[in-house]
């Protein structure tokens, strides 16, 4: 007598049409992220992986695989393009993997408003809003293979968030469309603040299929990087520029010495031991942000015009928020990152602090910041610092300094929800979301610790 088909099996062998991925292989490189950022996640979800992938192309098909891991209680990963770095594509108890990569539909774009199906990459999205003269607002590093669903799910904003601020910004994020995991699914859309309860937390509470987000008028964007000889100068001309009302801008990062020797394709632009300043400001604006770089002794060193980055498909922005840990790490696969929250109007003294405490050309922590507005709209600096990593225990030690010098850290080494961003304690309305829209707790298992004491 044969042995029962596993739930697995029955899933597979229910949906015939669906398009299946089961070769070990891919399933394995399907099931992992950029966690690899964080030595001590490589560590934790070291063979983690799906049972089974399944690539959707309609809503219908997603109503399908819903309904039948509801009825079976196979556990639901959902994945974008992979790029985040916390393993929140990482499956922790195995089940399906849905790669939302096919579910890719531009929908409209007018009026500062554009919608699409979440598995829409943002360069696609961006490009499609550029015809009608919009674009994203905020675009991560990767926004070339990273998708709407993706950042929604778990960024945070990226280029555009001095202008715009997080993504979590009321206005930002206007609506999404989601699907309930029962075996009866509901499509249900939310607005505003509802919608917001799904936004970063890695598809825990609720599978969204259509995300609506503020649009920002399309500009032709100059590139430019600034260098200079000394810290303080490169750190009061960065924070400056971010605070100009009257420069219109998308990006305005700071890399502190040595961080810019790790720029090895960027070298011919970045003299050795120099701090230099990334940024992104409109054509129009140039001439007010060359005054600002005489003003604080810099020197421009690269620029680009709108016309050429589309020609050479060459932008900054892949030198700036978390693509600065990437291109660090093909140098130096020792190193890793952390990601650290300033106060606003003491940002600088705290950046200056850390800096005396931890930093310089051969500290264990290496200043990358990234300047940008907060929720309330007051500019400050992030930071997404490289760290010379030794152990966990002093990687410990170096974020506990952070803290009590008044520093806040989204630890980027751990992947309960409840570790990271949120601080130790997630907001009821993420709990209640779950209750509604995943009654089984099925959505990405063992990310949320909360979910146990339910």
């Amino acid at each position: 007598m044969n042995a029962p088909a596993s739930p697995i099996e029955q899933l597979h062998m229910s949906l015939p049409d669906i398009d299946w991925i089961t070769d070990t292989p891919r399933v394995t490189r399907l099931s992992q992220d950029f966690s690899w950022f964080s030595p001590v996640l490589k560590g934790e979800l070291n063979g983690k992986r799906a049972d089974i992938v399944a690539k959707p192309r309609n809503e219908e098909e997603i109503r399908q695989l819903v309904a039948a891991c509801a009825r079976l209680r196979i556990p639901i990963t959902v994945r974008g393009g992979g790029t985040g770095n916390y393993g929140q594509a990482v499956p922790l108890q195995g089940g399906l993997l849905m790669d939302m990569s096919g579910y890719n539909a531009f929908l409209w774009a007018k009026d500062g408003v554009g919608r699409a199906q979440a598995g829409i990459r943002l360069s696609e999205f961006d490009k499609e809003a550029q015809a009608k003269g919009w674009e994203l607002r905020c675009i991560p590093s990767t926004f070339r293979s990273a998708t709407l669903g993706g950042l929604f799910g778990g960024g945070f904003g990226g280029a555009g968030s001095i202008t715009w601020g997080p993504l979590a910004c009321p206005g930002n994020v206007l609506g999404v469309r989601a699907i309930t995991i029962e075996p009866e699914p509901n499509f249900v859309e939310l607005r505003g603040a509802e919608a917001l309860a799904m936004h970063h937390v890695y598809g825990t509470n609720g599978l969204v299929l259509e995300i609506e987000v503020g649009l920002a008028p399309a500009h032709d964007w100059l590139e430019s990087v600034v260098v200079f000889d000394d810290f303080d100068k490169a750190l009061e001309f960065s924070d400056v520029i971010a605070r100009a009302p009257g420069i219109l801008k998308k990006e305005v990062g700071l890399l502190a010495c040595p961080v810019p020797d790790y720029m090895t394709t960027l070298a011919d632009h970045l003299e050795p031991g120099c701090h230099a300043a990334l940024l992104v400001v409109a054509e129009s604006c140039e001439q007010p942000m060359l005054e600002y770089v005489q003003r604080y002794g810099g020197k421009v060193t690269y620029r680009q015009t709108a016309a050429e980055v589309k020609a050479t498909r060459r932008t900054i922005i892949e030198y700036a928020w978390n693509h600065t840990t990437l291109n660090a790490l093909k140098v130096d696969k020792t190193l890793t990152y952390l990601q650290s929250s300033f106060t606003p109007g003491q940002h600088l003294e705290q950046v200056r602090l850390m800096e005396k405490l931890l930093g310089g050309k051969d500290g264990e922590v290496l200043l990358h910041a990234e300047f940008l507005r907060t929720m309330t709209g007051e500019v400050t600096c992030s930071a997404l610092q490289l760290v010379r990593y030794t152990t966990p225990e002093r990687l410990n030690e170096i974020i506990d300094i952070f803290r009590a010098n008044g520093v806040r850290i989204n630890n980027p080494h751990v992947y309960h929800l409840e570790d990271g961003k949120a601080q130790g304690e997630l907001a009821p309305e993420i709990i209640e979301t779950k209750k509604r829209f995943d009654p089984q707790g099925l959505l990405n298992p063992g990310k949320m610790r909360t979910w146990k004491n339910t």
